[in-house]
């Protein structure tokens, strides 16, 4: 009875658990210069404050592919841009305004501002696929 409980506790404490992976590509580069900086956001009051994780990485064929493994359950929203001279900053003009391209997970724009968490957002409870048009 005893190992019954324990396998039952166990079974359902791994699927509370459960991590899930989360695979971004990312089309329309305009080349093959430079790389992605992606950035994954947890949470309303962390979007484009706080990053949950981040990656940097390499365009193949004017596209991009990155991968989070290990997520939880949950809601998140992406922010990424076209870092064409590596330096790991999205480079701006007059008034902030984006020299570099960028984009956020579903389409999400911003008008006179950057984009609302509530556009952007996502949730993930299994492995998702994502695409980003930049």
């Amino acid at each position: 009875m005893k190992k019954l409980l324990f396998m039952m506790i166990l079974c359902f404490s791994s699927h509370a658990f459960a991590q899930n992976k989360l695979t971004v590509h990312v089309t329309g580069l305009k080349n093959n210069k430079g790389q992605v900086v992606v950035g994954l956001y947890q949470g309303e009051n962390n979007f484009l404050r706080k990053l949950y994780f981040g990656k940097i990485v390499a365009i193949k064929n004017q596209e991009a592919i990155v991968e989070f493994d290990h997520l939880p359950a949950g809601e998140f929203a992406i922010s990424l841009f076209h870092d064409e001279n590596e330096n790991g900053k999205l480079e701006t003009g007059w008034f902030g305004i984006p020299k570099e391209d960028y984009a956020c997970s579903n389409g999400a724009k911003g008008f006179m501002g950057p984009p609302k968490y509530a556009d952007a957002k996502f949730k993930i409870n299994e492995n998702k696929k994502i695409t980003i048009k930049i």
